[in-house]
């Protein structure tokens, strides 16, 4: 009899320790591992530096506009420039090329570092910085997710990496802002840029230690516009991919303009200083890191498309409530709604583009990606800076909440054929956990 009750107890916990083995799957390859590792460490200095760039402009200015001019400096070029730096990306080597991006960014926090701890540091030099690390960004980011697939060598594991890098940026995202806001209480916002330039340090000492096996480099004849035209193409004529980019660019504009109106939410609306904003934006980062967990916990890319369509009803239900707070408590217990939204929508849509996109288009596909973010991001910053200095903060970001929501119920209505078309693609790869799953699971 006591055979009979202790055996489901065993079982799980077998099976719980063995989800919980699953969700870090890909740490079992020994790159990605020195990628986590170090970037993790970078990541906090990257949000520390996110939060006292934003405190530094609102301290100066005051200026609802001035906040979104900065935003829209800091992302512009890497809208501009991601199209060309996704076909260098593929002619690169993109090991070598993340250790020149992480230099100079570690030179750009430095600079402010140095021009804030002097008392030197004006609004053009943040603008000029601000625009160096965007073109940075431009190179930085379709090439380090375009090296995840050298880091995991097993495809299966790819969508694991994923989770675990959105995990990873989440976490230092829960971290990063909070310690932020008590360092510049205490001491002032250029030791935050000093912590983050020294930071960079580290996961360029892991891409270093990297032992990845030299990809084939393209020494294609073509011009450089041939293979933009190409890439553009793909993304246009691909529908799953075409798609999941056209709301996941709604989304960056619409989806994360909170971001760059938090100073005043955090001073003006909540009548709180910079811990203020640092819980708040630690709160998003709850929200955030919870999401990357259960992305990490999944067994499969089945029903990821369904993830997308809960993400980004939650996004835009929480924007609306939280331009309607004015308490604290309700106004951070709503950022972990908001962050959850955003992050999920927007590892999700990584994680499906990466799984279709072939091979020979990925650096290509992915710095389309980057120029979707950025340059959603840019017009984002100028157009929520003049809103919200028209019609306020809370009634700006209520809008853009509305948006999201007009974008889930499309996606929505287009969600059994993109169904119908993701799911034979997952199959010939054998990302499915069964060969008879229904169409519905992607």
């Amino acid at each position: 009899m006591s055979n009979d009750v202790t055996m489901p107890a065993d079982a799980k916990q077998t099976s719980l320790l063995d989800s919980m083995s699953h969700a870090w799957r890909a740490l079992r390859h020994r790159n990605f591992q020195l990628f986590f590792l170090g970037q993790s460490i970078s990541l906090i200095g990257t949000w520390m530096t996110r939060l006292a760039t934003s405190w530094l402009v609102y301290r100066l200015t005051h200026s609802a506009l001035l906040l979104g001019i900065v935003s829209f400096a800091s992302q512009i070029l890497a809208f501009v420039f991601a199209p060309f730096a996704g076909v260098w990306v593929e002619r690169l080597n993109r090991r070598k090329l993340l250790v020149w991006t992480q230099a100079a960014g570690a030179v750009q926090s430095l600079a402010l570092a140095v021009l804030t701890l002097a008392h030197l540091i004006n609004l053009w030099e943040i603008i000029a910085l601000a625009a160096f690390q965007g073109f940075i960004n431009a190179f930085d980011m379709p090439g380090r997710q375009s090296l995840l697939v050298q880091m995991v060598e097993n495809r299966n594991d790819l969508s694991n990496a994923i989770a675990i890098n959105s995990s990873m940026a989440n976490g230092a995202r829960l971290i990063g802002p909070a310690v932020a806001g008590l360092v510049i209480a205490a001491a002032g916002e250029g030791w935050c840029f000093l912590i983050d330039g020294v930071s960079y340090f580290a996961v360029i000492a892991s891409l270093l230690m990297m032992r990845i096996k030299p990809a084939d480099l393209r020494r294609h004849a073509t011009s450089m516009l041939n293979e933009l035209r190409e890439g553009w193409e793909y993304v246009r004529t691909f529908t799953p991919i075409r798609t999941v980019f056209v709301l996941f660019a709604l989304i960056s504009l619409m989806g994360y303009s909170w971001s760059v109106l938090l100073p005043l939410f955090a001073g003006q609306v909540l009548h709180g200083g910079p811990h203020t904003l640092g819980w708040l934006s630690a709160a998003s980062g709850i929200g955030a890191l919870a999401s990357a967990i259960s992305l990490a916990l999944r067994k499969s890319v089945a029903g990821l498309t369904r993830m997308v369509q809960v993400s980004c009803a939650t996004l835009g239900t929480g924007l609306i409530l939280f331009g309607l707070s004015h308490a604290v408590w309700l106004s951070f217990v709503l950022m972990i709604f908001v962050g959850f939204g955003m992050i999920q929508c927007a590892s999700v849509s990584n994680t499906i583009i990466q799984s279709v996109v072939t091979e020979g288009m990925r650096a290509r596909v992915m710095s389309y990606y980057t120029m979707s973010f950025f340059g959603a991001a840019s017009f984002r910053s100028l157009f929520a800076g003049a809103l919200a200095h028209r019609i306020g903060a809370p009634y700006t970001v209520m809008v853009t909440g509305a948006f999201c929501l007009i974008g889930c119920l499309w996606f929505t209505l287009d969600l059994p054929k993109l169904n119908a078309l993701i799911h034979p693609i997952y199959q010939r790869m054998g990302l499915l956990p069964t060969a008879g799953v229904s169409s519905s699971l992607p």
